[in-house]
């Protein structure tokens, strides 16, 4: 099967890239510190890739889009509010630092959203889901909390 992202749900117009095409999209470079539900942090990781806001430009999302669910491959899904993935600094990643990413941290493409809890950053990322209301995802589903933000605890659904 051939690779390809794609974004659908509430927006303007679903898109669909290739690998080919998506190597095309302009590119940053970001340096961000990640942390790890499991209660380890890395500073001033460098990631490379395409801003997830470019992504979901070119498919319009509609005004009534507030979430988010991330799709990757084998079923992992994770949530996120629309906003979350809007920051500057969020990618959809296949460079870590300064090197393709491996498949053990999401080849060929991740997505990173530092200012929340890593798992949220699903590897082998593969399309976005654009909804009105929050669903859980894999995790949340679980137990995990729905936004998971370090700095307010929110591992668990109850933190």
């Amino acid at each position: 099967t051939t690779w390809t992202f794609r974004v659908w749900g509430l927006v303007e117009e679903e898109k669909e890239w290739t690998w080919e095409e998506f190597q095309t999209l302009p590119r940053v470079e970001v340096t961000v510190d990640i942390h790890c539900v499991t209660r380890w942090s890395r500073l001033d990781t460098r990631f490379r890739g395409v801003p997830a806001a470019a992504v979901l430009a070119a498919a319009r999302p509609r005004p009534e889009a507030r979430y988010v669910m991330v799709y990757a491959e084998q079923g992992f899904t994770t949530n996120l509010p629309l906003a979350d993935l809007l920051r500057p600094n969020v990618l959809l990643a296949d460079e870590a630092e300064g090197a393709p990413l491996t498949p053990e941290h999401g080849w060929p493409l991740r997505l990173v959203v530092p200012h929340l809890y890593f798992w949220k950053s699903a590897k082998w990322v593969r399309g976005f889901e654009l909804m009105a209301e929050d669903r859980p995802g894999f995790w949340e589903r679980l137990g995990y909390h729905m936004r998971g933000d370090p700095w307010q605890e929110q591992r668990y659904r109850d933190d």
